[in-house]
């Protein structure tokens, strides 16, 4: 078996605002392991300043994965802990290179009949006439769950634009997430969060940032609306820590994204310690090109979920890899009818 890694960086059709600056790019590596005629594809990527492996020397680490492929899927794992990212990008490959097709790791219904994965739609931060834009897209797509970003922009419009939203459509209509990325201070946090809870909404993701279990407890105790853990889970390796947290800070959900969080295996534990104490959770993609999301499509399915998923990021970027993900009536479907771009892809194997 050989492996090896190319670089790969995407361009955003639109600059995308989050809480923590406007993206324009987004960088990838894929991982590339050949083993005769067949070979497998990992994508390893990192969101600069959240990511815990957005370090200098990730380009040496994926070179020593590929100079220790002998070493074998687990022990690669064990070795590469701090790795998220890689791990996960490690996890896509051997399955990949070990399928029948090398892009249905988690052969299904999803894949082979086109049953498809709800999805929620989007809406980036930007003024008030943008958010409500993107809104009424959403909705035109036939999205029927919404996650808005919100902390970049004046507090008060951004209640505004919800106060729009709940006067003219009903929570039949739209399932209304927020995601504040960690945008509220502690001593505001709950007095925002009352705010918000005037409007039915269904959760609001990381409203302080991430590493204050007390404060963060003491909003899921009291909480007037769900709260769901995401930047908090980063840098949380060890299952013993995993529980840790979860007991500590008892919050009413957690959103998983592989990239982030360790790969497959990781997520997996999460998931197990969190249904044991009754926390709900839902899968997202970290801005990964079609490889990476086609694979957490695939891993998310084979869950058995019904909840709403954040995975559809597909459509971000004016150069991603042709593949047959298509979002439809807000839903993520696999079409037989579409197939990837197989002169990428043979240049990222070479």
């Amino acid at each position: 078996m050989k492996a090896s890694y190319k670089k790969y960086t995407f361009d955003f059709k639109v600059p995308s605002g989050t809480s923590r600056g406007v993206l324009t790019q987004k960088e990838t590596w894929f991982l590339v392991l050949r083993d005769g005629e067949n070979f497998g594809l990992g994508e390893c990527g990192i969101l600069r300043g959240l990511s815990i492996d957005d370090v200098p020397d990730y380009e040496a680490k994926l070179g020593w994965v590929c100079s220790n492929i002998h070493l074998g899927k687990e022990e690669l794992l064990n070795q590469l802990r701090a790795y998220p990212s890689i791990q996960f990008g490690v996890e896509q490959a051997f399955l990949s290179l070990y399928s029948k097709n090398p892009f249905e790791l988690f052969p299904s219904d999803f894949t082979n009949k086109e049953t498809p994965i709800p999805i929620n739609g989007l809406i980036w931060m930007g003024d008030e006439t943008y958010m409500l834009q993107q809104l009424e897209q959403k909705l035109k797509d036939g999205f029927g769950c919404i996650k808005m970003k919100i902390g970049a922009i004046d507090f008060e419009k951004e209640l505004s634009i919800l106060k729009l939203i709940s006067e003219n459509y009903s929570p039949e209509v739209i399932e209304l997430r927020v995601d504040a990325n960690g945008a509220f201070s502690p001593d505001e946090a709950m007095k925002k969060l009352e705010l918000l809870s005037s409007f039915t909404i269904h959760s609001i993701e990381q409203p302080i940032k991430a590493g204050q279990w007390e404060e963060m407890a003491k909003l899921c105790e009291k909480t007037p609306l769900p709260i769901a853990l995401d930047e908090e889970l980063i840098g949380v390796f060890d299952v013993t820590d995993k529980e840790k947290l979860l007991q500590t800070i008892q919050p009413q959900y957690i959103i998983l994204k592989p990239s982030l969080v360790g790969g497959i295996q990781s997520s997996g534990e999460w998931i197990d310690l969190a249904e044991k104490q009754n926390i709900g959770w839902w899968i997202t993609s970290a801005l990964e090109s079609n490889v990476g999301l086609n694979a957490i499509a695939q891993y998310t399915n084979s869950l058995n979920t019904i909840m709403p998923q954040g995975l559809g990021t597909g459509s971000l970027y004016t150069n991603n890899i042709e593949s047959p993900l298509e979002v439809s009536q807000g839903q993520l479907f696999y079409r037989q009818s579409k197939k990837w771009n197989m002169e990428i892809i043979n240049k990222i194997c070479i």
